[in-house]
């Protein structure tokens, strides 16, 4: 299994050939950084690891994670060790939560951000077009993090590139650098990330470069789903203790002429309307008297 990057990592698990292992996750998540795949995809793994003979589960990391915040025991850190860290750390994760495979494609930020990138495309036609997978997790397009926008427009073009009869049969943007609860309720998605709370905890706690470094995203992301669970209804109790929001981009895949910018500002046009609804209605409008 050959990448674009010569120190792009290719990591089993369990041990066994790279390409059959790919060939049988059913379950993808393609991420920006390291740690995003387990603040993303934990409903993905959990369903993988209840169901072992027939469901696999496959992470990707397209970038190298030489640019991550730093302070404390890491402060000194160069980005070449941090690129080193950052890769074990990844490595533990996949080992933890039972990944049938972990690829680290080790782009640079800048070289995933510059739209064509010969790399960065011919590796991601490549994933895809080795595997089948009945669910993609990608970031989603209203993301404030520019990295993980980008990686989310090369996965784009590279499912769209796939023949048709060949794209997953569902592909969902799930959030980290920007929640979203504001999406409209018919248009949320909800990924029950309550289960095996204990190995979520642990899977988030490897990351200990960005944990020591002054960035808790282990209590965030959990109290996130938390949260997410509580405040999705007010008049009913809660079906899942956690939940991962995600958007529905399927319909971007199946139609490549289809407008990302054009899908998702209409998400935001409903919240638009939905919000001016609730303020015009009553007993909360009463015009002004004339």
């Amino acid at each position: 299994m050959n990448f674009s990057r010569p120190d792009a990592d290719v990591f089993l698990p369990a041990g066994g050939e790279a390409a059959a292992a790919l060939a049988r996750v059913t379950h993808l998540c393609v991420a920006a950084h390291q740690d995003d795949i387990e603040i993303m995809a934990h409903a993905g793994l959990c369903d993988c690891l209840d169901e072992p003979a027939h469901k696999a589960f496959g992470g990707v990391v397209v970038t190298d994670g030489a640019g991550a915040p730093r302070a404390g025991p890491y402060a000194q850190f160069t980005d070449d060790q941090m690129r080193t860290v950052r890769r074990e750390e990844q490595r533990r994760a996949a080992m933890l939560g039972g990944y049938a495979i972990q690829l680290q494609l080790a782009h640079p930020s800048a070289d995933v951000k510059a739209p064509g990138h010969a790399g960065v495309r011919a590796d991601l036609e490549y994933i895809f077009s080795a595997c089948s997978p009945e669910v993609v997790y990608l970031h989603n397009p209203a993301d404030k993090h520019p990295t993980h926008v980008a990686v989310l427009l090369r996965c784009l073009a590279a499912l769209r590139a796939l023949p048709p009869e060949r794209r997953p049969r569902r592909v969902l943007g799930c959030e980290v650098w920007r929640d979203l609860d504001w999406l409209p309720d018919d248009a949320k998605v909800a990924l029950d990330s309550g289960r095996r709370p204990e190995l979520a905890a642990a899977l988030l706690r490897v990351f200990d470069s960005q944990l020591a470094g002054g960035k808790r995203y282990d209590l965030a992301t959990l109290g996130r789903r938390a949260a997410n669970a509580t405040f999705h209804t007010s008049h009913s109790t809660d079906r899942m203790t956690g939940i991962t929001w995600a958007l529905d981009l399927t319909p971007l895949v199946a139609d490549p002429a289809r407008d990302v910018a054009e899908f998702t500002l209409a998400h935001l046009d409903r919240l638009r309307t939905e919000v001016n609804s609730m303020l015009l209605a009553e007993p909360f409008h009463s015009k002004s008297p004339t």
